[in-house]
């Protein structure tokens, strides 16, 4: 954490919340999990941490599948992968091909600093209960 002098109780508990997690969660998601801890802060001091966090490179704000964001602590360079069924999130670490990246580049005259690739499909669990549902 680059500015712990900046890192409020509030801040903390739900930069904490987010780095114990794997899901994904929305800020609605969030303020229910602080509810079910015990914590009654502002929706705008969640809305607001949420931001700074963002800003300051702690967490990822996803815009996937929806209209809602979601958060991710792992801030290492990865893609996802969202069930079009339930919704799931799931990360992917597979490696971009560097001829893609590079033909990507070449197509479009950008230098490409980073990349955000979203997959879509359906997960094991949607496709074992569409199995068993037959």
């Amino acid at each position: 954490m680059r500015k712990a002098g900046a890192m409020t109780v509030q801040r903390k508990t739900i930069y904490d919340l987010l780095t114990a997690t794997h899901d994904h969660p929305t800020a609605s998601d969030i303020i229910e999990r602080l509810k079910a801890d015990g914590h009654h802060f502002a929706y705008a001091t969640v809305y607001n941490t949420l931001k700074y966090l963002t800003e300051e490179g702690l967490i990822h704000e996803l815009k996937l599948h929806g209209d809602a964001s979601r958060y991710d602590a792992r801030t290492e360079n990865h893609q996802h992968v969202v069930c079009i069924s339930c919704g799931k999130v799931d990360e992917v670490f597979a490696e971009l091909p560097a001829a893609w990246l590079s033909s990507v580049s070449e197509q479009t005259g950008y230098d490409i600093t980073e990349e955000k690739i979203l997959f879509k499909g359906v997960c094991e669990g949607c496709k074992s209960a569409n199995k068993s549902s037959h």
